[in-house]
């Protein structure tokens, strides 16, 4: 386990010698001790790889708190999204003390998606991240630490390490079906009517839905083995749904069917306003498989909400661009623009492939940002099971 201290501690660091005493005194070896400067890149070297757990103390609402979530959202592959618990954990801090809660409550509440939020008496919420065989804490340099680490990280940690030999985390990720869905093809697992390998938990994404397993095991291989007997039957059960495994985004594996493919992609953008290109250029290597993006103002035609609209757009940038697949997104993405027959939210995807051109027509709820958010998803998605992907 490692113990680090972003960033500003003295060098004494008597908040990570509390953190390591709490830890070692529960049965729980501590590897090392880390103090770092306030920046991404050192904390990025200083996580290490391995399959431990990371206790990072953070100097709370600051900036700080903005490099940890930023550079582990990425050392995990998880987008930062809004988590309510941790802003009603926020709300409530602020209102034991009476004060008014500060405008950059829902910034500080942005943490990688997945993330367990740690209500803290006294003190910032702190928040724990499991991705794989790795895990990360994260608390707040404060008057709560104690409190989080009576309550929080010593059970956490126990029930990781302590008597329990080696406990492997899988995240199995699906979309294009709801969360109510995967729980009923779960339920065998969900329901706890006889002791299983491994635990599993079903957890709501923005646009997909995730399924972790824990399993242990006194060793390495026998916990891969207990993980492996489960994680078996959940994919069956899962079907072409799952796209991934833990750090696996959805636009990683579009990217690399396309590259198996030896396939190039454009795509027209009408209310997700480059999102769809931004999500794709964010991948390592991408120029290989991605062409352009085309402004979906060039190409618009009548009755631009529509199939038909959508349709023609994939048509022209496949066209303009030269490649054999493309995606269009035209639609209401809000606050206004809705109507009876097209409310916010309503937006039409258009795929095209080798095979040829087709559309959806589909309805998202949420705020601006999340309905831009889901289309993408759902473009990355017809365009994932059209190429045949699955886990």
């Amino acid at each position: 386990m490692t113990v680090g201290g972003v960033p500003g501690a003295a060098l004494a660091d008597p908040e990570g010698a509390a953190v390591a005493a709490a830890l070692v005194e529960a049965g729980v070896p501590v590897a090392s001790r880390v103090v770092l400067d306030e920046d991404e890149a050192a904390l990025e070297r200083a996580l290490t790889a391995d399959d431990g757990l990371t206790v990072v103390i953070a100097g709370g609402g600051g900036s700080s708190g903005d490099v940890v979530r930023h550079v582990l959202s990425r050392a995990v592959g998880a987008r930062l999204v809004l988590s309510e618990r941790f802003l009603a954990a926020l709300e409530e801090r602020y209102r034991r003390l009476d004060r008014p809660v500060p405008r950059r409550a829902e910034r500080l509440a942005l943490l990688p998606q997945g993330a367990s939020t740690w209500p803290v008496d006294g003190g910032e919420p702190g928040w724990a991240l499991e991705s794989g065989a790795r895990a990360f804490a994260v608390l707040a340099r404060d008057a709560g630490l104690p409190a989080a680490l009576a309550e929080h990280l010593v059970p956490f940690a126990r029930a990781r390490f302590a008597g329990r030999g080696v406990v492997l985390v899988r995240t199995l990720r699906a979309a294009g079906v709801t969360l109510g869905e995967v729980e009923e093809r779960l339920a065998e697992w969900l329901g706890g009517a006889e002791k299983r390998a491994a635990d599993l938990a079903v957890v709501p994404a923005d646009g997909e839905v995730w399924v972790r397993l824990r399993a242990r095991g006194a060793t390495p291989a026998e916990a891969s083995s207990a993980l492996s007997r489960v994680e078996s039957p959940v994919l069956a059960a899962l079907g072409d749904d799952c796209y991934g495994r833990d750090a696996e985004s959805l636009e990683l594996v579009v990217g690399r069917l396309l590259l198996e493919r030896r396939l190039t992609l454009a795509v027209a953008e009408s209310c997700t306003g480059g999102l769809l290109g931004h999500r794709l250029t964010n991948v390592p290597g991408s120029s290989a498989y991605f062409e352009r993006g085309v402004p979906a103002e060039i190409l618009r035609v009548q009755g631009a909400v529509s199939a038909p609209c959508a349709e023609a757009m994939v048509r022209g940038v496949c066209e303009r661009a030269g490649t054999p697949c493309g995606l269009a997104i035209t639609g209401i993405a809000g606050p206004e623009g809705g109507t009876a027959a097209k409310p916010v939210g309503t937006v039409f995807v258009a795929l095209a492939v080798p095979g040829g051109v087709s559309s959806r027509r589909f309805r998202f709820a949420g705020d601006r940002a999340s309905v831009k958010w889901q289309s993408t998803q759902a473009a990355f998605d017809m365009l994932r099971r059209a190429l045949g992907g699955r886990t």
